[in-house]
């Protein structure tokens, strides 16, 4: 049984934080936005409930190979001892100069929680380069807990990413079950999808960067993006 909801509105009117100096128009303002706020958080959650019950999806069964530090593994392997698999394909094919800035900033924000999050699945990040063009550029970047691993062959990449194998960013979600894999959840808000106004994005946003922004006065910008140089 559900319980209740109580009405946004109604908790709003607990609410007792007030800042210095600031304006009754101020606190109306912030008042109307943190229910829009506590909706959002609802909208959130039903819709992560709806995820968490879809029905199950495709077995998956061809045997997947990539490549990994210590070499050859398979899909089955990259769960290791978990019954869950996040793989992130992002843009670093052989055919590009650089790894794309935006799938850059989102796997940085990774770097320090892997370990948290392999306390409940197994994660993986994969390309379509070799594996010592991976590595590299996990050493340029200071990375130390990233895990890596090439689509040398591309057969994941056509068959869960892009069937035309092209430079595509992707986030697969697995599950295993008495020895059968299936595919869970993709990521399938595409770039031909984007409202008017915006860069291209999903509806699980993965990168703390843009969730901080979105918290300040200028927001996301315009024109501004990640680098995958800084100064120091």
């Amino acid at each position: 049984m559900t319980e209740e909801l109580v009405p946004a509105a109604d908790l709003v009117a607990r609410n007792k934080a007030q800042f210095p100096n600031e304006s009754d128009a101020y606190r109306a303002a912030r008042n109307a936005l943190l229910q829009k706020e506590i909706e959002l958080r609802r909208q959130i959650e039903a819709v992560a409930g709806m995820r968490r019950s879809l029905p199950p999806g495709g077995a998956v069964e061809r045997a997947y190979r990539f490549v990994g530090p210590e070499g050859p593994v398979t899909l089955a392997d990259l769960f290791g001892d978990k019954d869950t698999l996040v793989i992130y394909s992002f843009m670093y094919g052989p055919q590009r100069k650089a790894p794309f800035p935006m799938c850059t900033s989102m796997i940085g924000t990774w770097e320090g929680k892997i370990e948290d999050m392999r306390q409940r699945v197994a994660v993986a990040v994969t390309a379509r380069s070799p594996i010592e063009r991976l590595l590299q550029w996990k050493i340029d970047r200071g990375w130390k807990q990233i895990p890596f691993y090439s689509d040398s062959d591309g057969n994941f990449t056509r068959d869960y990413v892009s069937a035309e194998d092209a430079d595509m960013p992707g986030y697969t979600v697995f599950t295993r079950k008495d020895g059968v894999i299936r595919h869970f959840w993709s990521e399938e808000i595409g770039f031909d999808m984007a409202d008017p106004g915006q860069d291209p994005r999903g509806a699980v946003e993965q990168d703390a960067l843009w969730l901080l922004l979105d918290t300040t006065p200028d927001g996301r910008g315009t024109d501004w993006y990640p680098s995958l140089h800084y100064d120091k």
